[in-house]
């Protein structure tokens, strides 16, 4: 990882959950510089899980129907936008 764009991070965890991620790296075949990449997936995944449920809650009072209508329209929103990019960079190239 050296000269990417890395933070480095000091971390403490319990010596079962150190053996425990561990042992499973090397049941994979992976090395100890391994448990920096399996740390940032597991981060990554919980920063999901964590934004999808909040974001569940914000939509809960929503009936199916309305929550689709907002989806449906961002989705337009979004795609015209692009459409608008894609013609300006199709009429650069010409």
């Amino acid at each position: 990882m050296p000269g990417d764009d890395t933070t480095r991070w000091t971390v403490t965890v319990s010596k079962d959950t150190d053996i425990a991620v561990r042992s499973l790296l090397a049941q994979r075949g992976l090395k100890k510089g391994d448990l920096s990449k399996f740390i940032e997936d597991a981060v990554k995944w919980r920063v999901f899980d964590q934004t999808t449920t909040e974001v569940r809650e914000a939509f809960v009072d929503l009936t199916a129907e309305s929550l689709q209508d907002l989806i449906d329209e961002a989705t337009e929103s979004v795609r015209k936008d692009m459409r608008k990019t894609l013609g300006r960079a199709a009429k650069k190239e010409s």
